[in-house]
Order: structure tokens, then sequence, then C-alpha cells
């Protein structure tokens, strides 16, 4: 079977959420304890030879400690028999994405590149201000999408990440960060976004159910009002995640004209701005204390002009939206096709939509001297392994 069979088709008269991923294979043979559910847990105990009275009992032990500790190694859950622990260790396993590279800007913004078992490499970045700490979490290898001013757009989509590596992402930051065990109060990642690689809504059962497992009280407890999914417009899925998921909507505008988003966000010419603004204005749970936020990128002489900056009021006022604008300055990339807007050029825009009644911060640049645009870290490994193999002499 070639590699080439695992991809997930381009958007089109198939739409690519409806196409059922393969899960990934692994030569380890224990089972992945991170992912699965409390019920999931105990079955997973009773199967391997466990009575069921006492698999009932380990599984409540197992999701404290895994989830409330953030303990990997059985040997030190001390209310578990010491004779049992061996058992544990040999039938299943707790355990995070492998970091290949970690780097801490001078602002204080964490990177990660980190490797999936079966060698695939994707992005985590951890981004702290004064009033909160917010981790950006990937939902695939690479990306679908080929949004034209996204790096991670540049790449081919190579799979779909499995529930325990989207966890794995929230627990390897907790563990970075000193966090465990896991409390509400003083502690730094206080917000979850999915906004990394990928496209979160073609992922959609895998980020719902690790979403869900992130959320619970009992274990790493974030509540969905401090957790946004990012999406480029998946319109059908869009209130099958309010619904499912309940977490707050971002949604990656970026224009307000049908020709400019055709060209630079390409899922537009499926999902048209109007039928988008519609979902938008439908989203279970929208109000004015839970706004859906629009994400648009500041691209010099393409979508940030005074014209632009009024037609997006009239959009979001002619759909009755709650809802705020996250200006965000380009962050460029070796072989970016744009340029940033002027600062001057952003502050007008911003002015405009404020004066329209709607919030439009510009979001400060964060990380740029550690590659901090999405996928670059993973770009610049692949061309330091590519070097190596250069130097060593192998094709």
């Amino acid at each position: 079977m070639s590699a080439d069979t695992n991809l997930m088709p381009i958007a089109g008269a198939v739409d690519p959420v409806t196409v059922p991923r393969p899960a990934a294979v692994t030569a380890d043979p224990r089972v992945e304890l991170i992912g699965l559910k409390r019920d999931a847990i105990r079955e997973a105990l009773e199967s391997a030879g466990m009575d069921a009275r006492q698999a009932k009992l380990r599984s409540k032990q197992l999701w404290h400690w895994i989830y409330n500790r953030g303990v990997t190694d059985f040997a030190l859950m001390t209310d578990i028999a010491k004779a049992q622990q061996p058992w544990l260790a040999e039938r299943f396993k707790i355990t995070r994405p492998e970091v290949v590279e970690a780097q801490v800007s001078s602002d204080g913004t964490r990177k990660w590149l980190l490797r999936t078992h079966d060698a695939h490499d994707f992005e985590m970045v951890f981004i702290p201000d004064a009033d909160r700490g917010t981790l950006c979490v990937s939902s695939q290898v690479g990306c679908t999408l080929n949004c034209r001013f996204c790096h991670t757009g540049t790449m081919r989509l190579v799979r779909n990440l499995d529930i325990h590596e989207i966890v794995g992402q929230v627990m390897l930051a907790r563990d970075s960060l000193g966090e465990w065990p896991s409390q509400p109060e003083g502690r730094m990642l206080t917000n979850i976004v999915m906004m990394g690689m990928g496209e979160p809504l073609y992922n959609f059962d895998n980020v719902r159910d690790a979403l869900k497992i992130v959320m619970d009280g009992d274990g790493l407890g974030l509540s969905k009002r401090r957790i946004t999914l990012s999406t480029s417009g998946v319109v059908p899925m869009m209130e099958k995640c309010g619904e499912e998921i309940g977490v707050n909507l971002a949604v990656s505008l970026h224009a307000v004209t049908k020709e400019i988003r055709d060209e630079i966000v390409p899922l537009n010419r499926k999902y048209g701005i109007e039928e988008l603004l519609q979902a938008c204005a439908d989203y279970p749970g929208a109000n004015n204390a839970r706004r859906i936020t629009f994400e648009y990128v500041m691209l010099k002489d393409k979508n940030d002009s005074d014209d632009h900056a009024r037609e997006l009021v009239r959009l979001i006022r002619h759909y009755r939206l709650p809802a705020k604008v996250n200006l965000i300055p380009f962050n460029p990339w070796p072989g970016a096709e744009y340029e940033c807007s002027t600062p001057e050029r952003i502050r007008s825009f911003s002015n405009i939509v404020f004066e329209g009644g709607i919030s439009a911060p510009v979001r400060t640049p964060r990380g740029r001297d550690i590659d901090a645009a999405c996928g670059q870290l993973k770009t610049a490994a692949e061309k330091k392994r590519r070097a190596e193999l250069d130097r060593e002499g192998v094709a």
C-alpha cells in the first residue's frame, strides 16, 4: 500500500469529513490509556483478564493518576498494589508525543515540534499573557485546505491525529509547565485553542472526544468557556460542533469578498461567505457573553483597505452576529507571496471596525524569533534532516 492511500481528499464534491480515517498502526502491542473514556479503561482492563469488580475500581484510580496527577509510570501509583503494577505495565501504556525540538522565545512563547509514533511531525505552541496562558493545539499532521497565507497550507495532509495525540499535547504542556496535580487555580495554562496544524472539523470525532476528556471536571478540568475551536468554515459541521462540544467558535474569515476569499481561503469556493456567516448566526450558544471570533490576517494591498473594513462591519451587522474581530499582522515565512500590512493601515482598519461598534483588537505578534508561524518549525526540521542526509551521501 502506498503512503498516499492514507491522504484525505481535497475539499470538493465529496466532503472529506465523511471519509473514514484509518487508525495509525503501532508496533507496541500495549493499549494506550490516554484518550480512553472511563468506561473504555474499565473495558480494557476486563479484556486483559482483570475481574470486573476490580476493573471498576482500578479504572477510577487510573483516571485520577493519569489526568489529575499526570503520572505516566504505573510504579508511582501508590494506591495500586505493587504486585499489580508490573501486570499493568506489560499490557498498557501512558505516553506523550515525542519532543523533537522545544524552543522558548524572548517573549515567553514556547513552541514544540512533536513526533507521532509513526514518525510524523506536528507542532504545538504555548502563548503566555498577563491574565492567561493559551495552548495552541494541532488536530492533523499537515492540512488539506491550502490557505494561501498559511505555511501549514503548503504541506500535504498526512493523517488525522488520534485522540491520545490531541490530549497528549495538553498533558505534555502541563508536564513542561510543572502543573501537576491538575487544579483550576493558579495555573499558567488556562485556555486552549484548536488552532494549530490542520482543520479541526475535518477530524471532528477525535477532536470532540479529546476535548471532552480535557473538559472533564475530575481530570484536566478546563471549562468549555476556556476552549476555542477555530475553523476555516466547514459549514456542515459547525452546528454539530456547537451541539456536541459546546466550545467557543473562531472562524478564519480573512476576507469580505468572494473573489479575495476564494483566493486566500480556497474552501470559500465550496462554502461561501454568506453561507458561512449564516452558520455563525445559527451556532448554538453564541450570544453577547460568548461571542464568535473572526480571525482576520492583515495582508498588504489584499484585504486591508478601509472599504474592506466597512464591509466587514456591514456583514457582521447584517447577520446580527455577537462577534469580535482579531486582526492578525501577517507573519511572513520564506516563499510567502504576501506581505504584512503596515502598522498605519492595520490601525486604520481597526479604528473603522471599532467605530462600527465591534471590538477589533490587533493581536501582538508573538514568538517571531522561534519560527512562530504555524508549520515553520516542522519545515526547518525537515530541511535540517535532508541536509544531514546529503552530507552523509544518502540519496
